[in-house]
């Protein structure tokens, strides 16, 4: 009898980082505060709906954050808001008055009315 060994699958990313948004995080890395590791999105409950997106530098990566690696550096997804955020995207938006990083979020099932927040 023969065994048959495959690898493990490697699992998607709970979230889609699109080219801006990568070069966004890159932007912000090279000019981050001494001892940062990458940049972080979480959830944090605020706002008229229940949640919203914050990202910062973060300086220790804790066991349970989900790891992207980017070509400018890595960005981390807090493991107490993958679950909001699996399948969603986050691009980075620029215009005449205007510039931010924007979600789209098939777990959102609706947002307050200025659109910091959401809940799902």
């Amino acid at each position: 009898m023969t065994t048959v060994t495959t690898p493990p699958r490697q699992r998607p990313a709970a979230l889609l980082l699109t080219p801006a948004a990568e070069a966004r995080i890159a932007a912000l890395m090279a000019k981050a505060p001494e001892g940062t590791v990458g940049v972080k999105l979480s959830t944090p409950r605020r706002g008229c709906s229940g949640l919203a997106y914050s990202v910062d530098y973060v300086s220790e990566a804790k066991p349970l954050d989900e790891r992207i690696e980017t070509p400018g550096g890595t960005f981390f997804v807090d493991g107490a808001s993958v679950l909001y955020l699996i399948g969603s995207t986050m691009d980075w938006v620029e215009d005449d008055f205007t510039a931010g990083f924007v979600f789209t979020n098939p777990n959102a099932k609706g947002t307050c009315g200025c659109g910091e927040s959401f809940m799902v």
